[in-house]
């Protein structure tokens, strides 16, 4: 059983690792502050990396993107909530994070698993429960 777990943990790794972003509307180009990301300390829980990423991805001050909603939660399979058309995924309950942000009238989804940060999510699922 102890190989099986693994071996689910590494193909939800390499699955995780492909994720492709593929019709987003926000730049996938890093903003032009001026300012390194070794200035300020990197950003600690889920809600917080996700609203760094987003106002990085939009080129919006911080204060433009609001938090709505922010939760642990647990995910049908390997793909975190987000499965992407012709990949294959662990299938198994997977805990992890779903933070919803808003920005100019506009919902983005993030969803993260326990080797993954968050991550924008063009087609998001909802978790188990949720």
């Amino acid at each position: 059983m102890r190989v099986f777990t693994v071996l689910a943990a590494l193909f939800l790794l390499v699955a995780c690792g492909n994720e492709s972003n593929a019709g987003e509307e926000p730049s996938m180009t890093p903003s032009s502050s001026g300012v390194s990301e070794s200035d300020s300390p990197p950003p600690s829980g889920p809600a917080e990396q996700a609203k760094a990423d987003l106002v990085k991805r939009l080129g919006v001050d911080a204060a433009q993107v609001a938090v709505v909603s922010s939760a642990e939660v647990m995910w049908r399979d390997g793909s975190l909530g987000c499965p992407e058309p012709g990949m294959h995924y662990t299938q198994a309950l997977v805990n992890g994070s779903r933070v919803v942000l808003e920005s100019g009238g506009k919902e983005y989804h993030y969803h993260s698993g326990p080797n993954r940060p968050p991550f924008l999510c063009a087609n998001p699922q909802p978790p188990v429960g949720g």
